[in-house]
């Protein structure tokens, strides 16, 4: 669980990427460990990380983007991904997805004003046969129809 921590110094994220320094590899588990520690990749990692790995800040911003579930901000309580992949918007995905952002007032990667829920879009659950799919807090749902997904929704105090 996030320490929800204000936002945090050079020297505590040294503290957090320095046990992994000696890892081949070491960028993502640095990444992991930061964004376990605060929720979050803060910016001011970026130049600690780029120092101690000797790489450009053009790289870590690729890897920091590419992969999808490191934030810029802390998520709520609970965090409601929906699937995006052709199956599930074959099978009323697009729709389903518009029942929860239009229920919990937020858009993609938005947090509910009470901080329960944050809502991700994912490219695939692996749940096609299954589809529309979600996961909320790592528990897949398949099958989903806009009383399941408010039912969903509700269960995260949204």
């Amino acid at each position: 669980m996030p320490q929800l921590l204000a936002e945090p110094t050079e020297a505590q994220i040294r503290d957090v990427i320095a046990p992994l320094q000696g890892l081949e590899g070491p960028l993502l588990p640095m990444l992991h460990a930061l964004q376990e520690h605060w929720g979050y990749v803060p910016q001011a990692a970026a130049p600690v990380i780029c120092a101690a790995l000797n790489i450009s800040r053009a790289e870590f911003h690729g890897v920091v983007s590419f992969y999808h579930d490191f934030r810029e901000a802390p998520a709520g309580r609970h965090v409601l991904k929906i699937c995006r992949a052709e199956a599930c918007q074959a099978m009323g995905g697009t729709e389903l997805a518009g029942v929860a952002l239009d229920r919990l007032g937020v858009d993609w990667h938005g947090t509910t004003a009470n901080g329960a829920v944050t809502v991700e879009p994912v490219y695939c659950l692996g749940l096609c046969a299954c589809a529309p799919a979600a996961m909320i807090d790592g528990r897949v749902v398949g099958r989903l129809d806009a009383e399941g997904m408010t039912k969903l929704c509700a269960e995260a105090g949204a």
